[in-house]
């Protein structure tokens, strides 16, 4: 079994910023988490409780989404995709540490958001994570091969698996990483290798993704950010894996030029697959797109 449930326990939380949140977990369950390789962009699943209160209890199985699905909607949870900031072992016990993005307008806090900002040490979640006998690699996307050049792009929901890849990159890697957030007091220290350029871009109130956009010379509000193919899908592709089911060319082993790894509101990043892959001609093997969630959208899993 490659993923499977893990049962944790709050052990601390910590507010980062005024849009970010840390979360440490722990528990007995958790000794069994154990991606193979480095961290990167490692993601995972979490499933909180619903509208009972009642977080449901999942055995170690390979059939867990099955039991999961079939439970009534008010026992069943909130399942939501989240990458793994950090990871460790103190005094024997695993602590997996996760970052939330608070979005704190009216009717834009989502169900994951509310159980971190109301956590406290002790309230349980389920995390969905690898176990020892999962392959190199399972759950990662940032694979630049041989790229001689990276770059990384994303709003605040993507700040933290950036962080954590510019932390986990060898100390020979090159490249930019821009990250959009919505104030100036969002902005994270993060450790990176020397020849990286890592620049904030704080929105003030302004319309998401355009900080990030016009900074990469694209027009903000131009096609692409809010198109009617951009609000009936999410856009996830990467070298590994299509959404729309289409062959990728996966081999990037032998690659080199620029890598591109692009995540965040999922406008923002039809908007970039767009400039890149029909206007520059830049090759699918060379980047990975992940729109995991979409404005004024309730998104699920």
């Amino acid at each position: 079994m490659t993923f499977r449930p893990f049962r944790a326990r709050v052990h601390a939380t910590q507010r980062l910023s005024p849009h970010f949140l840390r979360i440490t977990l722990t528990g007995e369950d958790l000794r069994g988490f154990r991606p193979v390789g480095p961290v990167l962009d490692l993601r995972i699943k979490l499933i909180i409780p619903g509208s009972s209160g009642i977080l449901p209890q999942l055995d170690a199985d390979p059939d867990w989404f099955t039991t999961w699905s079939g439970l009534p909607e008010d026992e069943r949870g909130h399942m939501r995709t989240y990458s793994v900031r950090a990871l460790s072992t103190v005094d024997g016990q695993t602590r997996l540490v996760v970052d939330f993005a608070l979005h704190l307008g009216d009717g834009d806090t989502g169900p994951a958001a509310r159980w971190a900002r109301d956590a406290r040490p002790g309230d349980e979640i389920t995390v969905i994570g690898p176990t020892a006998g999962a392959p190199a690699g399972a759950g990662v996307e940032f694979a630049p091969g041989e790229a001689s050049d990276i770059v990384l792009l994303g709003d605040e929901t993507a700040a933290p698996a950036i962080a954590r890849i510019l932390e986990d990159l060898p100390a020979t890697a090159r490249g930019r990483a821009l990250i959009e957030v919505p104030t100036r007091a969002d902005v994270l220290a993060v450790d990176s290798p020397a020849g990286f350029a890592v620049s904030w871009l704080p929105r003030h109130g302004g319309e998401h993704g355009h900080a990030l956009l016009s900074r990469l010379g694209l027009a903000p509000g131009g096609e692409g950010t809010d198109d009617a193919s951009a609000a009936q899908a999410l856009v996830w592709e990467t070298p590994g894996f299509s959404a729309a089911g289409e062959p990728v060319d996966v081999d990037t082993r032998g690659a080199d030029g620029t890598y591109w790894w692009i995540a965040g509101e999922s406008g923002m990043v039809t908007a970039l697959r767009r400039h890149l892959v029909k206007e520059r001609g830049v090759a699918r093997s060379q980047v990975a797109f992940m729109g995991y969630w979409k404005r004024g959208v309730a998104m699920r899993g």
